[in-house]
């Protein structure tokens, strides 16, 4: 047998798709290690259902994981993929609209049935009626040829259907020229005590890998080389369990135990599962009977002395809110997660959207001011989650941390922080009276203020000597006593925006290559928050290429702004705000410094693409042209 040279491509986007029940998420994820492993950089777009078990062969049932992977720096998990794994009709036709013309199809032959196709409206297979011929498409049998590969086993035909995956996961490593290593370690944890499905599932695995081998099918397989990388230790990671990580790692710095309240809802749950493995590092987690609950016992920790945290998404948000307001009213620190999801309501429980930045600052009743985060990617969700704790403690107040579904869920290579160089968040806790009485005794009020953070004291209930009255109705500037005075409320009210107005935020960066090599600034600033991150660094680099003059900011601080945002806005002739919503950002940059921030806006549940940006980018700096020329024109 000929042995054949892989071909050097520098990057590859590949989508896994299939029935909610066929493990696409699970392939996804075995070829994502698989290629962390090797060294790629990498981005990742899992996409499933809301449903548990939506009817089998049906548009609602489709499931798929998308990987960029490349010898270089990734930003998005791609616009468009080059290769589409299609286990089904209702998988072909759910993301054929994606696959650009040239790309490679591989479908399971097996599954084009009458009774599939008609499921989804296919009158003949597309496999055979010539509608597929733009595409390079293999056609292949891989149910057949999975349930043939296990012939040895003592399994029933639906029992050896179910490895196809494992088969298809096989394949495409051959092709990529993907380690195995990693896969063939997690099935053996997977199923080490079901020696029969352990063996079953490596079998199909390595069949897969042994077709693509052998047969004449594929004229080529590939391979994409390790991208550079300042050295370090690495791992794949997402989002949830970064941020998960940050708490923790957060906690340790102020050497305080964590402890998260927190009801299971989607896509926040994993924080919780990840918590709830670590608590040999001091973390207890609680999983409450409902978000009101949840967050009730995570301020009772707080107050406690513990870095106390609450995660969520937009449901859970609204419930969530009058223990926001409490907490902002006793001054204490706490961490809220919002992993944003598609809305309002139920909404679309698996999709991501960016559209709770408003209820994040205002959606309390009162005047009742909260710092709000945001991490850009995957990995940066363990520095946005550390830097959440650093808020709280240091500024004794809630603070709202805005992730979302597709930071959430998807992954990206991550270098493994040195601990002993993360911020020092030690606290000192009040352990005496603070000021004295008429009559010259001691006694501890609990609203007296630090000069430079307008932090009150943190007080453990407990310490003799330092009993004080909390509640939710207004307290006297200094002593905490219940005040209903006009003018003491005017002045805690104050004196609560001021705490959150003074605190310490980097300054804005902007990259702006004309304005770094002397020359102009750019036409057009692109300013985001959150997942857009990638998408705008992405697309401002097409519309570099096409020689358009571009800027581009990103804000991880949305309350307060950072101090030299104005300027950084005034100083561009046009500003784009891409956002998943309808204009959140740039109605709070509109009200706040009169610019003209023109929004970019798309709630489709799906994260933009870097072409979109792209071309929003171009039409908006067109437009500086075109009022040059009607100036021109008019003198």
């Amino acid at each position: 047998m000929t042995t054949r040279t892989p071909t050097r491509v520098d990057r590859v986007v590949i989508r896994f798709a299939g029935d909610s029940g066929d493990g696409m998420q699970l392939t996804g994820d075995r070829f994502t290690a698989q290629t962390a492993a090797l060294g790629n950089d990498l981005a990742t777009l899992p996409n499933f259902p809301a449903e548990i078990r939506a009817p089998q062969g049906t548009l609602p049932g489709v499931s798929s994981f998308q990987l960029h992977f490349a010898d270089h720096d990734v930003m998005t998990p791609g616009d468009a993929p080059n290769v589409l794994v299609a286990m089904n009709p209702a998988a072909l036709k759910a993301n054929l609209g994606d696959l650009p013309r040239g790309a490679t199809l591989i479908a399971d032959a097996d599954e084009f049935t009458k009774r599939n196709l008609a499921k989804v409206g296919y009158a003949a297979s597309p496999l055979e009626d010539g509608s597929l011929d733009s595409f390079q498409v293999h056609a292949l049998p891989l149910t057949s040829l999975t349930v043939k590969a296990l012939e040895e086993f003592d399994l029933t035909r639906k029992e050896a259907e179910r490895a196809k995956n494992m088969f298809a996961l096989g394949l495409l490593s051959w092709l990529y020229t993907r380690p195995t290593e990693s896969t063939e370690r997690f099935l053996t944890e997977k199923f080490g005590a079901r020696p029969q499905l352990l063996a079953a599932n490596l079998a199909a695995f390595k069949a897969g890998w042994a077709f693509g081998e052998t047969t004449e099918t594929f004229a080529v397989s590939y391979e994409v080389a390790p991208a550079p990388a300042p050295a370090g230790t690495y791992r794949n990671i997402t989002g949830n369990v970064a941020l998960a990580y940050g708490l923790v790692a957060a906690a340790r710095r102020a050497q305080l135990p964590l402890v998260l309240g927190s009801y299971p809802i989607t896509p926040a749950s994993d924080i919780l599962h990840t918590l709830s493995k670590l608590k040999r590092f001091d973390v207890t987690t609680i999983q409450a009977e409902d978000e009101i609950a949840a967050i009730g016992a995570a301020l009772g920790a707080a107050y406690g002395g513990a870095v106390a945290v609450t995660t969520t998404s937009g449901p859970g948000l609204a419930l969530k809110s009058e223990t926001i307001g409490l907490a902002v009213s006793l001054e204490l620190p706490l961490v809220i997660v919002d992993v944003q999801r598609g809305g309002p309501s139920t909404g679309l429980p698996t999709k991501t959207e960016q559209a709770d930045l408003l209820q994040a600052m205002f959606g309390r009743n009162g005047e009742a001011p909260v710092p709000v985060i945001a991490p850009r990617s995957p990995a940066d969700c363990f520095d946005a989650a550390v830097e959440a704790v650093r808020v709280a403690t240091t500024y004794r107040t809630p603070v709202l941390l805005l992730s979302d579904g597709y930071l959430a869920n998807g992954s990206e290579p991550w270098k493994l922080p040195d601990v002993a160089a993360l911020p020092d968040l030690r606290v000192d806790f009040a352990t005496a009276p603070n000021s004295q009485d008429a009559n010259g005794k001691p006694v501890f009020r609990p609203f007296d203020r630090d000069p430079v953070t307008l932090a009150r004291p943190w007080a453990v209930p407990g310490v003799a000597g330092l009993e004080h009255r909390i509640g939710g109705i207004e307290k006297a500037d200094g002593t905490g006593e219940i005040s209903y005075d006009p003018d003491n409320h005017d002045r805690m009210t104050r004196l609560r925006q001021a705490k959150i107005d003074g605190i310490d935020v980097p300054p804005l960066e902007v990259d702006d290559p004309g304005l770094a090599d002397g020359g102009p600034v750019a036409d057009v600033l692109v300013i985001g928050w959150g997942s857009t991150y990638g998408p705008v660094a992405a697309g401002a680099r097409v519309a570099r290429q096409s020689g358009v003059r571009v800027a581009t900011a990103h804000l991880r601080h949305l309350n307060p702004f950072p101090a030299n945002l104005g300027e950084v806005l005034r100083r561009y002739p046009k500003v784009l705000v891409p956002e998943m919503n309808l204009g959140q950002l740039a109605l709070l940059l509109r009200a706040k410094y009169l610019v003209d921030a023109v929004g970019y806006n798309r709630v489709r549940g799906l994260p933009f693409m870097s072409t979109e940006i792209a071309d929003a980018i171009t039409k908006l700096a067109s437009e500086i042209s075109t009022e040059t020329i009607t100036e021109e024109g008019s003198l």
